[in-house]
């Protein structure tokens, strides 16, 4: 055995020990936002985002407690959801979907975060229809306007809905956002107060295919501000297994 091989295997207990405590400290984290910001407790889920994690690694992770398992890519996804078909986990797509990678979505996933156009919301729909199947999604919004962002502009999403209410086999349950980055967790709120906004707005139209039951708005840095704003999904990856080694 080499020198390198010899330190991974010394350091793997330490890793999987390490993961397990931020889990259950994230966890306490989430409650301890929830019950400041008035919400009942379980109100919001995490999501783990599992880009470039192990297999092992992810098993550590929802042997502490995750249930909700997130990916960006579809090729890195697939092999992972085949891995832990024995085990009570959901998976979600976050990452932005090319059109010909939508047939690859349907079914593996039970949310798709970044449905980001009207014409990829036709091609999921098409797909979903091809497979027997109703598609649950959430609109990304851009609220930052970023111009390097996918993503529906804001102003751009109360005239599109209604486009989209009609789709069969898409189920609407909410928005996704990633707001600009900052330093301080707190810069987000404007931007997460926007989209919470942007939800009711979406709500008064009382479209009967469409629901905003889903806000889902938070990462590593300022997803307790995101919790006090309204997010009912926080996507976590690098304060639960460390940073990406891409």
């Amino acid at each position: 055995m080499s020198d390198s091989d010899s330190r991974k295997r010394t350091m793997e207990p330490l890793i999987t020990e390490a993961i397990a405590k931020r889990v259950q400290s994230i966890l306490m984290k989430i409650r301890s936002a929830e019950e400041k910001a008035g919400r009942s407790v379980g109100t919001v889920r995490l999501v783990a985002v599992t880009k470039t994690v192990t297999v092992e690694h992810i098993a550590e992770g929802v042997r502490a407690g995750l249930s909700v398992l997130g990916e960006n890519r579809v090729q890195e996804a697939l092999p992972k959801i085949a891995a832990f078909t024995q085990m009570p986990v959901h998976w979600h797509f976050i990452g932005q979907l090319q059109r010909r990678k939508v047939r690859s979505v349907i079914g593996p996933f039970d949310l798709i975060h970044s449905m980001d156009s009207l014409e990829l919301a036709q091609e999921i729909d098409r797909r979903a229809g091809e497979a027997g199947r109703r598609q649950n999604v959430l609109l990304e919004v851009n609220i930052g306007k970023e111009p390097t962002k996918a993503g529906f502009h804001p102003d751009d999403v109360v005239r599109s809905i209604p486009l989209m209410a009609h789709l069969s086999h898409t189920c609407i349950k909410g928005l996704m956002t990633i707001p600009p980055p900052t330093a301080d967790p707190d810069s987000a709120r404007p931007y997460f107060r926007k989209l919470r906004d942007l939800a009711r707005q979406i709500s008064a139209l009382d479209l009967p295919t469409v629901r905003m039951d889903e806000l889902s708005m938070g990462m590593s840095n300022d997803y307790e501000v995101a919790i006090e704003e309204g997010a009912t999904l926080v996507r976590i990856g690098t304060a639960i297994f460390g940073a990406r080694h891409v």
